[in-house]
């Protein structure tokens, strides 16, 4: 239980972070778990197992990635624990091989949408974005990156470190300064936490103003998504929650000692509306948001009844 309760703290504490290696921790980590868990019945191996599912789900309410991958990895059909084991441990291992796939996927078919001469905004620090840009890059087309700093925590660093170590010429711009730029870029390129039923895009906070930015300036807004960040329970009208994180990330103890009247509030993801969104790029091919819904039927393979 050790090791899956470091795995659940390192992603609360954003230790590990971004949608995909969030779905990819959590599945390992139940696949250890499970591949130690001593159970004298196939009802204590499954309640152990609920647990520790449940453990990892919530450490991040709006990643859609992670209960899909918790859901994908936990499932089972068996009655007898040494079987109910290894199923476990089988679709862990599956998912983590097509969690790899969907990447390189994604960057063949997403680089396709990148033309010789580019500037690329992208914005935190997308591991499927990057694989468009950096496939485009290896592609031999001469493109440069805009970065935004993605404040709180400026994940954007990453990012840029990430480009400028692969030889792709990078600048790093405050967040605010998304529309000064876009008149600068030819396609935005960001990742996403989870998609909705409705083809709308969950992703880092200040995503959405990218989007209206790139709207208003008639750019291309693309976004990246593996299929297991597509949310099957929208379907059923649930909204996704938003996180909202400590406000320690934003602002120090003895600054807001100063400020005792002040309100501060940090949530961690924005919804960007599906009009804004011209494709989403996935690893299954390029669809419009009008097709999520077909995304999530067909790839997830999720019946409604399952998810009530």
């Amino acid at each position: 239980m050790n090791q899956l309760q470091d795995t659940a703290e390192k992603i609360s504490s954003m230790e590990i972070r971004g949608a995909g290696r969030i779905a990819k921790a959590a599945a390992i980590a139940l696949r250890d778990y499970a591949g130690s868990l001593e159970a004298g019945s196939i009802e204590e191996f499954s309640s152990l197992i609920e647990n520790a599912a449940k453990l990892l789900v919530d450490t991040r309410p709006t990643a859609v990635s992670l209960p899909n991958a918790v859901r994908l990895t936990s499932r089972y059909t068996s009655a007898d624990v040494e079987e109910a084991r290894k199923e476990i441990i089988n679709n862990a291992e599956r998912f983590i091989k097509q969690a790899d796939d969907a990447l390189h996927k994604i960057g063949e078919i997403g680089a396709r949408r990148i033309r010789d001469g580019d500037v690329i905004m992208t914005h935190c620090n997308s591991h499927a974005a990057l694989s468009i840009i950096t496939t485009a890059f290896d592609q031999g087309k001469d493109i440069s990156v805009i970065a935004t700093e993605t404040r709180p925590r400026r994940q954007g660093l990453l990012t840029s470190k990430h480009l400028l170590d692969h030889g792709i010429p990078t600048t790093l711009i405050v967040d605010s300064a998304v529309r000064y730029f876009m008149k600068e870029v030819d396609t935005v390129i960001v990742g996403a936490d989870a998609i909705a039923v409705n083809g709308a895009l969950v992703n880092k906070i200040g995503t959405s103003q990218l989007a209206l930015a790139a709207n208003e300036a008639r750019k291309n807004f693309l976004t990246a998504a593996e299929t297991y960040k597509f949310s099957p329970n929208t379907i059923l009208g649930e909204f996704i929650e938003i996180e909202e994180r400590s406000i320690n990330e934003v602002i120090d103890k003895n600054t807001l000692a100063g400020l005792p009247k002040l309100k501060v509030r940090n949530p961690a993801f924005d919804i960007t509306p599906p009009e804004y969104i011209d494709l989403i790029i996935t690893d299954v091919g390029v669809v419009p948001p009008g097709m999520a819904y077909t995304i999530i039927k067909e790839h997830l393979g999720w019946e409604i009844g399952e998810m009530v």
